[in-house]
């Protein structure tokens, strides 16, 4: 049985438009957090590649300015590969550290990028991602759609960790899809800093019975390029993220937060008993369900938009004319 250890939520601002220095900032944390004790230590949503608040892209409806083509370009410019120096500073302080690590990025693939929470392990470095399933608003706009292949939750020493990602919060299958997975750890980076975020992370906890950790940016315009399209002022002291992470209980207690101070950690210590101690009498993937009336079906298949199949080998085309030949 897991014994009970210390997990923190990192509230911080990110550099925007420099993802080598979010990320050095972010493994500055993580050895932060470690030497407070924390051996699971989570990340806003985009920490790394930038959240872009209030920005428009200069797409009104019907039409794309030369402008906002830019402003994408320099987004997806600032965009990180999986195998670049971003996640390797990452990985080397989950090494040095032996800390469990979900944070948010954004991930350039081809042309688009994603809203992605990345799973680092201290002796594994990267061991799984999870590709934000439904942009919420505008941010359809820049972000691409994530699939059914990128819904783990991670079997580790300190329990069974997943990420849902803001507002995909708010979808009741998804959340169902985490507890038929038998989360325990269950991760919200998130740029929702309403006041209304804090009860729907004590719902989930409740819900699901397991521990949420929620991770939000204290950012102000300051922090972003003097050019940065923002539509909620150029004051730099304007606050466009103010945090509110927080730490909940399987019962719905808050254990930390939330918080809305700039630059700080939360920390909780999380006894991985409870979590069996709440599914005693209610237990949404088991002995609550009710499968005679309701099932899920979860697609976990990848979905590529080109797929190229040869056929049997003797009717096989020639190689040399197959892309990457």
């Amino acid at each position: 049985m897991t014994k009970p250890f210390r997990a923190a939520v990192v509230q911080a601002a990110a550099v925007p438009d420099d993802s080598l220095a979010s990320a050095e900032r972010a493994a500055a944390r993580v050895r932060q957090a470690a030497a407070q004790g924390a051996r699971l230590v989570v990340f806003p949503e985009a920490f790394i590649g930038g959240y872009p608040k209030g920005a428009t892209f200069g797409a009104p409806v019907g039409l794309r300015r030369p402008e906002g083509r830019e402003d994408y370009r320099r987004y997806h410019a600032n965009a990180i590969a999986l195998d670049g120096p971003e996640v390797a500073l990452l990985a080397e302080a989950v090494r040095e550290t032996g800390a469990f690590v979900v944070i948010g990025v954004i991930e350039r693939d081809g042309g688009t990028v994603y809203c992605t929470a990345l799973f680092l392990d201290g002796e594994r470095g990267l061991v799984g991602k999870h590709r934000k399933l439904m942009p919420t608003g505008a941010e359809r706009l820049i972000w691409g759609f994530g699939d059914g292949s990128t819904l783990p939750v991670i079997d580790t020493p300190l329990g069974r960790i997943g990420a849902v990602i803001c507002w995909e919060n708010y979808m009741p299958m998804l959340r169902m899809a985490m507890y038929g997975q038998g989360v325990t750890l269950y991760c919200a980076p998130t740029a929702d800093d309403r006041d209304t975020w804090p009860a729907s992370m004590q719902h989930i906890a409740l819900e699901g019975r397991a521990y949420v950790l929620s991770a939000c940016q204290h950012i102000t315009r300051g922090a972003y390029p003097a050019d940065f399209d923002c539509t909620l002022g150029n004051a730099p002291e304007t606050v466009l993220l103010r945090g509110g992470s927080m730490i909940v209980s399987p019962l719905g207690r808050v254990l930390a937060g939330p918080d809305y101070t700039p630059d700080t950690i939360l920390y909780a210590d999380i006894d991985p008993d409870e979590v069996i101690r709440g599914k005693f009498d209610f237990d949404v993937a088991g002995h609550y369900a009710r499968p005679d009336v309701f099932s899920l079906h979860v697609d976990a298949t990848a979905r590529q938009p080109v797929c190229f199949d040869t056929g049997p080998a003797n009717d096989r085309a020639d190689s040399s004319t197959l892309p990457g030949a």
